[in-house]
């Protein structure tokens, strides 16, 4: 008899834990598996995302983007806003791995749209899609995404408040120089 998919779930999220990130992305892949059998695929969809983070973890960016690969559209037909914007995330960071920056940056813009009401996990994608546009050498747009991430947040942190002020100035600089 095989593994309940509960199970396989727990069982990867321990060697997820542990540090053991390729055996965790194999027994997430068989939760995946387990899921799918049983008909709960948005369950599988999250064992498949799951899996993509423990194989980037494991430094294997091609198994990523496998893993990942699909469940966006998943989630959106199921209504799940939050799961797909994770998802484009989740691939977004397996393309940025395989250095194809530009799909990945498509990818990030996918998920802080579909994340506009959740300003918290927004604000995480927005950092990434700001580091990008770093690494691409777009540092104005880079400020902006930046400054977008920030704008929802209802209850900043310090350092949100800090980086916000920090922000400002070189934008408030730019809007009275091209004004």
């Amino acid at each position: 008899m095989s593994a309940k998919p509960e199970t396989l779930a727990a069982q990867a999220q321990h060697a997820y834990k542990a540090k053991h990130f390729a055996e965790a992305a194999a027994k997430f892949a068989q939760a995946q598996q387990a899921f799918e059998i049983q008909g709960a695929i948005l369950q599988a969809a999250e064992q498949a995302n799951n899996a993509s983070v423990a194989w980037l973890q494991a430094e294997e960016a091609q198994a990523a983007l496998q893993a990942v690969e699909g469940t966006p559209a998943l989630f959106l037909e199921a209504g799940d806003l939050q799961r797909a914007g994770m998802a484009w995330g989740n691939m977004a960071a397996a393309l940025e791995a395989l250095g194809q920056l530009d799909d990945a940056l498509d990818a990030y813009q996918q998920a802080a749209d579909l994340l506009r009401d959740k300003p918290e996990l927004r604000l995480h994608v927005m950092q990434a899609i700001s580091a990008l546009q770093l690494r691409m050498g777009k540092q104005l747009q880079a400020l902006a995404s930046m400054q977008a991430g920030l704008e929802g947040i209802e209850h900043p942190s310090p350092k949100h408040r800090l980086l916000k002020r920090l922000l400002k100035v070189p934008l408030d600089w730019l809007d009275r120089k091209f004004s």
